[in-house]
């Protein structure tokens, strides 16, 4: 009986590509690409192997089936974060390239217009989730936030395995689009201490609004003038009144 093929599937957002002018972004076009592939070679990947669907600021890819999950998680991360850094030194702020990278693992099966399933979905809804833009958004001595699913976090990193640290990693509750899960976010060389309040932030639910006041009510006042309704909607009538 054959078995279904579950593979890696990633993908990273540049932070604010819009704002740049067109040069500017086909510059940070080919810095994303060469930060890529420096670390996956730097981490023994072969990113040559690896399919990917370039979309202007985001790279969405599918690794081979033989990828190492820990070392994609630990060292790719690792140089992804320190060459992100120096590629950054010494540049203005609107200059700096800061990306959002999300990783989950599942069956990614190809379509005409690139990838389909639950998988390719949950890496999109994961990548756009509030939590981790604000993450990056509020920590500006970072150049990376990473967030990886659940199944991924129990799998791989709860293993320890090529140095990850499941207490650098802080749930979050992803709610978009339609999509429902959890997943689980890192900032490379960054306390949790640092960025778990801004989690919490982002999904703290907003006090119910309290319901409007009543604009049908009669008031009696002397004089037999009723008004009906309050403030600017109010409307009076006078007639007579007999006990």
């Amino acid at each position: 009986m054959e078995t279904t093929a579950r593979q890696l599937c990633m993908a990273a957002d540049v932070e604010s590509y819009s704002r740049r002018t067109t040069p500017d972004q086909a510059a940070v076009q080919a810095d994303l690409v060469r930060v890529l592939e420096e670390a996956a070679v730097l981490s023994g990947l072969n990113r040559t192997a690896w399919s990917r669907q370039p979309q202007g600021d985001q790279e969405l890819a599918v690794l081979p089936l033989d990828t190492p999950e820990p070392v994609v998680l630990g060292d790719f991360v690792r140089h992804l974060a320190r060459l992100l850094g120096e590629r950054n030194a010494n540049r203005a702020e609107n200059d700096r390239l800061r990306l959002r990278l999300a990783i989950d693992f599942g069956v990614v099966p190809t379509a005409a217009l690139g990838y389909s399933g639950p998988t390719a979905i949950a890496v999109a809804r994961y990548l756009n989730a509030p939590q981790l833009k604000r993450v990056l958004a509020a920590i500006d001595t970072t150049n990376l936030a990473v967030i990886v699913s659940d199944r991924l976090y129990q799998d791989i990193v709860r293993s320890c395995d090529q140095g990850l640290d499941p207490e650098q990693y802080v749930s979050a509750h992803i709610e978009e689009k339609g999509f429902h899960g959890y997943g689980w976010i890192c900032v490379p060389e960054h306390s949790p201490d640092q960025f778990r309040p801004v989690i919490a932030e982002a999904e703290r639910k907003p006090d119910p609004v309290p319901a409007p006041a009543p604009t049908n009510v009669v008031n009696q006042t002397q004089g037999g003038v009723f008004h009906f309704g309050s403030g600017d909607a109010a409307e009076t009538m006078h007639k007579n009144y007999h006990r």
